[in-house]
């Protein structure tokens, strides 16, 4: 291999993380294959002898739970994947724990939801947990604290989260791996299907038809989650590099293996990466047209003068989309009104409601630095 073929984006990288599936890492049973753990363990110290530090984001826990409980297959109930989860997750790290010990590496365990790498409080803890334990030179497991979430254990299959994880730790590199090889133009098994090497733009993507769960039917994610992962990492100047689990030590090798998702961003605050990406509007505002053009064009903050309607049932803080005129979505942000509040402020300017019912009415609806512009 030539020096030329060698993707510098990766072996560059002194931060990486690694995000495995549930079928990479399990038997079609549903039990840990403690085979494929190691083959994993080992290529992670291998990096880590490189002077890379890694953290691990592994899916598993709720698969490994399945056979210690008699389940054949996922259970579809949510309480049944917390009790799996709840099972699994100690067999998961222990396995983990005990093959790293092999490397002379220490294995420290992070559960995580959603509001652990949005909200600023939660952030901010998250951040400097990570930032000691590799301080200490321990790889974080890190998941998703399945046992206690609720919608957040449907995230994604851990792809989104792994690219939050990846913004949160500043890593430069994102390593996604998956029971493929790479993204294909079309599915895998179809005749003809060409692996697509480099993804530099939404327009490398055009006309790819983008898959689901894989056969082994143990995880919740497919190439539609690991594309959108791909997408929030490069968006925030991240690269990411997506192959099979067999190709994983040739990926962090920085042989051209699999689809390199090339950076095309720059870093962004978290929470405007979690409001594009990883969120459901709690309801929406419907904008005149010069405030479409004011928070679109001009990126300013949302005022009550430039809301023509409030449609939904939100409080404040909760994302909310921004509409034209004819009801399409132009962005969504974070409310800092409660839709009851809303009505009689609409179309008022900022000074007018000052003067009539405070100070505390002369805010912005949404702040533009809350305010991410879909159009």
């Amino acid at each position: 291999m030539s020096e030329t073929s060698t993707r510098e984006v990766v072996t560059g990288a002194r931060r990486i993380v690694v995000k495995i599936g549930s079928s990479s890492l399990t038997t079609a049973a549903g039990g840990i294959d403690p085979d494929r753990v190691s083959s994993l363990v080992d290529v992670l110290a291998a990096a880590r002898a490189r002077g890379a530090e890694v953290v691990l984001v592994s899916s598993g826990a709720i698969a490994a739970g399945l056979a210690p409980l008699g389940l054949k297959k996922r259970p579809r109930g949510l309480a049944a994947q917390q009790a799996a989860a709840s099972v699994g997750q100690g067999i998961l790290v222990h396995r983990y724990t005990e093959e790293l010990a092999r490397h002379g590496l220490t294995a420290g365990q992070v559960l995580l939801t959603l509001d652990d790498v949005t909200r600023r409080a939660h952030y901010r803890n998250a951040h400097q947990t990570f930032a000691k334990l590799l301080e200490f030179g321990v790889i974080p497991i890190v998941n998703e604290n399945d046992t206690v979430a609720t919608s957040e254990i449907r995230f994604g299959d851990n792809d989104r989260l792994a690219a939050l994880v990846a913004h949160l730790v500043h890593a430069d590199l994102l390593v996604l791996l998956s029971d493929v090889d790479g993204l294909y133009d079309g599915p895998p098994s179809r005749p003809g299907a060409k692996l697509v090497t480099d993804v530099r733009s939404d327009d490398d993507l055009a006309g790819i038809t983008v898959g689901s769960v894989g056969a082994a039917g143990v995880g919740t994610g497919g190439m539609v989650t690991k594309v959108d992962a791909a997408a929030i990492a490069t968006g925030s100047g991240i690269p990411v590099v997506l192959t099979s689990a067999d190709g994983a030590a040739a990926a962090l090798a920085g042989e051209p293996v699999g689809t390199l998702f090339h950076a095309t961003g720059k870093r962004r605050p978290i929470r405007l990466l979690w409001l594009r990406h990883a969120t459901e509007a709690k309801g929406s505002l419907v904008l005149d047209a010069g405030a479409v053009r004011a928070v679109v064009e001009r990126r300013a903050s949302l005022l009550a003068a430039g809301i023509t309607g409030v449609q939904g049932d939100f409080v404040a803080g909760d994302p909310v989309d921004l509409r034209d005129p004819e009801g399409a979505v132009v962005g969504r942000g974070l409310v800092n009104f409660d839709a009851a509040e809303l009505p009689p402020l609409l179309g008022r300017s900022s000074k007018d409601l000052k003067q009539e019912l405070g100070a505390a009415y002369e805010r912005e609806v949404i702040h533009r630095d809350d305010l991410v512009v879909l159009a």
